[in-house]
């Protein structure tokens, strides 16, 4: 009982990081876009780790919820239309997140060599990170429905 409890509140709150570290990301992105200083990376590279760990929290501790044993099973999850949106949501926030991960590998490795990196990507990093900000709300808002039965059984 009490592992699915910690379970559950750590899954709870990486969404809550992981919305928080998109949206530092978006603002570090934008800090640089203006200024165009070296000085202003590692806010881009702190809010990026975040986003990272937090995602990684949270797809572990979700197949662990899932499929682990700890809450209704796979057989209730894989039957759930609820479901089914929370991981299009989670796979369409992966996919969006190749390119600003890509990018700032790169970005890094320029830092690293102390080279200013081609921002030209950094807008549309942004743009990534709006989309990927409400896919996260779109698994919050599928997760409460589920909580409540939505859809279950022709509920709605």
């Amino acid at each position: 009982m009490i592992v699915r409890w910690l379970l559950a509140a750590v899954h709870l709150m990486a969404f809550g990081v992981a919305f928080a570290a998109i949206a530092g990301r978006n603002r570090a992105l934008r800090r640089v876009i203006a200024s165009a200083q070296a000085a202003d990376l590692p806010g881009v590279f702190k809010a990026d780790a975040a986003w990272g760990l937090s995602a990684l929290v949270l797809i572990a501790t979700g197949l662990t919820r899932a499929f682990g044993g700890f809450e209704k099973g796979a057989a209730y999850y894989l039957h759930e239309p609820l479901f089914h949106l929370k991981m299009t949501a989670l796979v369409l926030i992966l996919l969006l997140e190749v390119v600003p991960m890509l990018g700032l590998i790169r970005w890094r490795i320029a830092a690293r060599r102390q080279q200013m990196p081609d921002l030209g990507r950094a807008r549309t990093y942004v743009r990534i990170g709006h989309w990927q900000a409400a896919l996260v709300m779109v698994i919050v808002f599928a997760a409460s429905g589920m909580a409540r039965g939505i859809w279950a059984a022709g509920q709605l």
